[in-house]
């Protein structure tokens, strides 16, 4: 079965590759349909969203249950399962349009997605050289912003050409990540890891700045994801149309400025790229607050999102710091973290958009700021402890 696939294509990159199409591809048409499905099928309030997007982030949240998995499966096995958790999420999310139906889905499918990014973050940092590693990132983002774009355009021509009903554009592009998947397991071999993996939890103090650095990221995001989009709609009327266009110009950017990034960041090292990526976020942050203008912003929305690109450097700080063997042990950990302010921002900062919604994003450029002071304890290129190359 495996002949199907040319034996120079069966590398650890393609591999990556192939998984990151999967995942890109099915969860962008989630994404993509949710809103107006959960409406129109589902007949969600604002109170039923949010508590869906709460129940979406809780495997995150309990990514580090990763490493109990890794007791049972190897790491490629388990890549596998959980795009096959994340596919038959998606595929089957049509087909039960209620409310508990849409949380059951989507439990499902988000088990399945951050599972998965728990260990591709794991595989990628263990296959790819430090030299290489920035460079690779970036192209994989590229890829995966390259899939999105089709996601998005499959979703507008089903909708805007054919009529389609969310049952049949669910379980098509679903269904599509099955078939991959599907092909992921039977055509890709079994690649060497390097370094034995520790089958345990990795919470090491020497890692501490890593992981404040996770936090205050991830926290970051939840403004961006939740907040950012919302102020489009609400203070400036833009379309379901509009924000959409907003998300395609994103994907296209990314696209073709990811690979360049990752290239950069393995220049100039990483201590650089988070200092200019933070002093950006906290004035990205401060526009949002003061902003009255639609164009701009839906121009800061775009350099938001590209800085997403920039976030490459963390990753390759870690590997840099990191012993080879605590990669997947520390994967799990740091999702977690990345995943904590998830748990509490969304409802927090509601509360504060109702007072003044500018509060929302002074508090974005505050946690940037302390991302940047923060920041300055990563060594420059000179300064990083050699490891042996995963």
């Amino acid at each position: 079965m495996k002949s199907f696939i040319p034996k120079h294509w069966q590398t650890p990159f393609v591999y990556l590759a192939l998984a990151t199409i999967t995942m890109s591809v099915t969860f962008s048409a989630w994404l993509a349909m949710l809103n107006n499905f959960s409406i129109e099928s589902a007949n969600f309030t604002g109170a039923e969203i949010g508590m869906l997007q709460s129940l979406r982030e809780i495997p995150g949240f309990l990514a580090f249950t990763a490493v109990f998995v890794l007791l049972v499966l190897k790491e490629q096995t388990f890549a596998v399962v959980s795009l096959a958790l994340l596919s038959i999420g998606v595929t089957i999310t049509g087909l039960f349009p209620t409310v508990y139906g849409l949380y059951a889905t989507t439990i499902l499918m988000s088990i399945g997605f951050h599972y998965y990014e728990t260990i591709n973050q794991s595989l990628s940092l263990q296959w790819f050289s430090h030299e290489e590693a920035a460079e690779k990132l970036g192209l994989l983002l590229s890829i995966k912003s390259a899939s999105a774009l089709v996601a998005y355009g499959a979703v507008w021509v089903a909708f805007s050409l054919l009529d389609a009903q969310y049952m049949w554009v669910y379980i098509a592009l679903g269904g599509a990540g099955i078939v991959l998947t599907v092909i992921l397991f039977l055509a890709m071999p079994e690649f060497n890891h390097g370094e034995t993996q520790h089958k345990k939890l990795i919470l090491k103090k020497r890692y501490s700045l890593y992981y404040l650095l996770t936090f205050l990221s991830g926290a970051r995001r939840q403004i961006f994801v939740v907040f950012a989009g919302f102020l489009m709609v609400e203070k400036f009327g833009y379309s379901v149309a509009e924000v959409t266009a907003l998300y395609i110009l994103n994907h296209v950017i990314n696209f073709f400025l990811a690979p360049k990034i990752g290239k950069w960041i393995g220049r100039v090292g990483e201590h650089k790229a988070l200092t200019l990526e933070y002093i950006g976020l906290i004035i990205v942050f401060t526009g949002y607050a003061l902003v009255e203008s639609s164009t701009i912003a839906a121009g800061l929305y775009v350099i938001d999102h590209l800085f997403f690109a920039m976030a490459i450097a963390l990753k390759t700080y870690f590997k840099k710091i990191a012993d080879p063997k605590d990669l997947a042990g520390s994967a799990g950990v740091s999702f977690s973290i990345n995943h904590i302010a998830a748990v509490f921002i969304p409802a927090l900062f509601g509360l504060i958009w109702l007072i003044d919604n500018s509060l929302v994003f002074y508090a974005g450029a505050a946690l940037a700021a302390c991302s940047l002071i923060a920041s300055q304890w990563v060594p420059r290129p000179d300064q990083m402890p050699q490891h042996k190359a995963a």
